[in-house]
């Protein structure tokens, strides 16, 4: 709220104020994906302490910096993107916590909490903020939030945080990037709930970037104002506490993110011809119960069908997602409310928002709450001849069937989730082959890029796999395959013009 309001002071121009959004969303889209992976291979307690730290000297270097008057809108900018950068690196880690700190039967409600606690604070926070700015400006404001981080950084340093060590080398963080995008394209579940993420925030950005524009040069309201208004959304949050348990029993998840993507066009509408407070005011308000709603049904999916060894990995894509789209929102409908203006902008906004929801309406968001993601330890390895090194690949894993042929094509479909586990969980590559002399006969095959890789693989068999795989090996008429190869690729040099030349 102090940067907005800051900026508005220096260039009060749309595309300017609608740029801080873009500078502390846009850190969230170019280091999310490293972020992620970093939550999930390193100790995510320390992640989180050193970028509280981090967070705490650039705000405080900016508080100082403005009570001082030599604030520039470069230097608001750089510094926003430079808090913007903090925030990105711990914001996999924050979430990928939260399966530590409850029972998996309660992620749901620990999600909806933690969705709750930060909307809410969203809300108050800038409305406490009016008050501080009138009072002591935009520079205290900074160096209020800078004391209060060091607050949260004590909590995380007393943190008893208890890591699981793994018998395994840890993943290397280019090749845990490409784990983690690996395991977001082959899970549908996943990629749905993102899909549902990107629609809804690319149109909702136009709120958050035009609401200074809105409050400030059509309503003359103050600081105060402003922040009374972001106060209000606060409380709809807030109401949404109360609403979304009883909600969430009578309807189901896709309906009620149908609900809440209508609610918040309206809101949208209404932001685009409103000029009176209550009216405004009652308008947050619904934004904020169908904010909550959305975003929390959202995130709490995705908590409930990730496992944890991919779970900072996954949030990093939401992340990357939702700041992107709203990053690049903030700074598209900042640019049209100065080309077409303010109401067309947030109207087409609105517009916008519900062609979406045609759009993604066959993208189902899976609940997942009856899903056991805890390993499995089902899938060993047989016993090897040789001990191959962790890095050497790639690796070659080849499993045969003996299926009935009348019942063929139902194991073929059988087989489509089975490629999906494969997939998710490191192979390259997948395919299922027929023997053309032996209609019985099938063969399994995949490809891993290291034998550390395959011996993940194992790790990462959940017990809810276990039933695809049961229905699998159900339609094997020797049970479990008894035939389960693994190859090593060997180094073939290249052929010269003297190796083709063969003595007679």
């Amino acid at each position: 709220m102090g940067a907005a309001w800051l900026m508005i002071s220096l260039v009060p121009t749309p595309f300017m104020v609608a740029m801080i959004q873009t500078a502390a969303a846009l850190p969230m889209a170019l280091l999310a994906l490293p972020a992620g992976a970093f939550a999930d291979i390193f100790n995510r307690k320390k992640l989180i302490f050193s970028t509280l730290v981090w967070r705490i000297v650039i705000t405080g270097g900016l508080g100082l910096i403005t009570v001082l008057g030599y604030t520039t809108p470069s230097i608001l900018l750089i510094a926003t993107f430079a808090l913007g950068f903090g925030m990105a690196m711990s914001g996999p880690a924050w979430q990928a916590i939260i399966p530590d700190l409850v029972p998996r039967e309660e992620v749901p409600e620990a999600v909806m909490l933690g969705a709750v606690t930060f909307n809410i604070t969203r809300g108050i926070g800038p409305a406490l903020g009016g008050f501080i700015v009138a009072a002591i400006g935009s520079g205290g404001t900074f160096l209020l939030n800078a004391a209060s981080l060091l607050w949260v950084t004590l909590v995380i340093g007393s943190w008893k945080h208890t890591v699981t060590k793994s018998t395994l080398p840890e993943e290397r963080l280019i090749g845990a990037i490409r784990t983690g995008i690996r395991y977001v394209r082959n899970a549908p579940e996943v990629k749905n709930a993102l899909i549902h993420t990107g629609a809804f925030a690319i149109c909702a950005s136009a709120m958050w970037a035009l609401l200074p524009i809105v409050a400030k040069q059509h309503m003359g309201l103050g600081s105060i104002g402003y922040g009374a208004l972001l106060g209000v959304f606060g409380v709809g949050c807030f109401l949404g506490v109360i609403v979304l348990p009883w909600t969430r029993r009578r309807f189901m998840l896709n309906h009620l993110i149908s609900m809440s993507v209508v609610l918040f066009s309206v809101v949208l509408f209404a932001m685009s011809y409103f000029r009176n407070f209550p009216l405004l005011a009652c308008a947050m308000l619904i934004a904020g119960v169908s904010w909550l709603a959305l975003l929390s049904s959202l995130m709490a999916s995705l908590q409930s069908v990730t496992p944890s060894w991919v779970l900072g990995r996954v949030m990093s894509v939401h992340a990357l997602v939702f700041f992107g789209t709203q990053a690049g929102g903030s700074a598209f409908w900042g640019f049209a409310a100065g080309m077409i203006g303010l109401p067309m902008a947030l109207t087409g906004a609105g517009v916008l928002l519900i062609v979406s929801l045609a759009l993604t309406h066959r993208y189902k968001v899976t609940a997942g709450e009856r899903l056991d993601l805890s390993p499995s330890r089902e899938w060993t390895l047989a016993p090897l001849m040789t001990r191959p090194g962790m890095e050497v690949g790639p690796v070659l894993v080849s499993i045969e069937y003996r299926i009935d042929p009348e019942k063929a094509p139902d194991f073929i479909r059988a087989m489509g989730p089975m490629k999906a586990i494969r997939r998710k969980y490191g192979a390259i590559r997948w395919n299922l082959f027929r023997d053309v002399t032996d209609p019985s006969r099938f063969r399994e095959s995949f490809t891993v890029e290291s034998w550390a890789g395959h011996l993940r693989q194992h790790d990462r068999f959940t017990i809810s796999d276990i039933a695809i795989l049961e229905r699998v090996y159900s339609f094997n008429l020797d049970g479990r395959p008894k035939k389960v190869d693994h190859f090593i690729a060997e180094p073939v040099p290249k052929a010269s013009v003297g190796d083709l030349e063969i003595e007679p």
